[in-house]
């Protein structure tokens, strides 16, 4: 008798070259229920990092060369706002509408702001929100994360929280157990970012080097009109 093999569904993952992001992947990855056609990530057009990793686009290519799926790369502007972000993306979305294309992949955990504005802004193109860690507690993903085989190092951290010194440690469960309280062990409120360069996603590690960590500064325009500064540490990675 012949087997019948059921058609997967055509999705774009939204790629930061993170932990969350390696995670998410890997999981969509073992569901067998995506054909992902391209890894989609930001890039600050003058820096060529992405936008809070800081991670250097031929990082971001090598990573997508060894996992096996092309990278598309969205450019933002310098200084760009959420308009500015929405009308790229929007760009992007029409792009891969035309080959079919239904749904988009994230690796957010329980930003429920976050989600709905993922879906307000897909909606209009017929393109659902795929989210493979969602629903599950933050201790259930970071444990999930330490017994998966991935490997990262944290490349970004705000400035009036961990700071400088946890720049380059693994993640590891020494590093979870050694958090202060009150910071997310995923780091899902933005309190540190990562750099994933190895394990089960990857055909060969990544390499890199860690250079001098920097620490820069953005304005944010808030819902009310007000601006905020937020100032963050970096890793300054770089090629090996």
């Amino acid at each position: 008798m012949q087997k019948s093999y059921k058609k997967r569904i055509k999705a774009v993952f939204n790629w930061s070259g993170g932990k969350d992001s390696a995670h998410a992947l890997l999981r969509t990855q073992q569901s067998g229920t995506y054909e992902i056609v391209a890894l989609l990530t930001t890039v600050n057009r003058s820096t060529h990092r992405s936008t809070m990793h800081g991670i250097p686009l031929p990082l971001l290519q090598a990573q997508a060369d060894s996992i096996g799926i092309p990278l598309y790369v969205v450019d933002l502007t310098p200084k760009g706002n959420m308009e500015d972000y929405s009308a790229a993306m929007s760009r992007a979305v029409e792009h891969f509408k035309e080959q079919g294309v239904t749904h988009f992949i994230f690796g957010d955990i329980f930003l429920h702001d976050v989600r709905k504005y993922r879906e307000q802004q897909l909606a209009p193109y017929g393109i659902g929100v795929v989210e493979p860690l969602w629903e599950k507690t933050t201790d259930e993903v970071i444990n999930d994360f330490l017994t998966s085989g991935l490997r990262t190092v944290i490349v970004t951290t705000m400035a009036d929280g961990l700071g400088s010194t946890v720049i380059g440690h693994e993640i590891d469960r020494t590093f979870i157990d050694s958090l202060p309280e009150g910071v997310d062990p995923n780091g899902e409120n933005g309190e540190y970012h990562t750099f994933c360069y190895d394990g089960p996603i990857f055909r060969q590690p990544v390499l890199f080097r860690l250079g001098t960590p920097f620490q820069q500064s953005y304005d944010i325009r808030l819902d009310d009109g007000s601006v905020k500064s937020y100032s963050y540490w970096f890793a300054d990675l770089k090629e090996f």
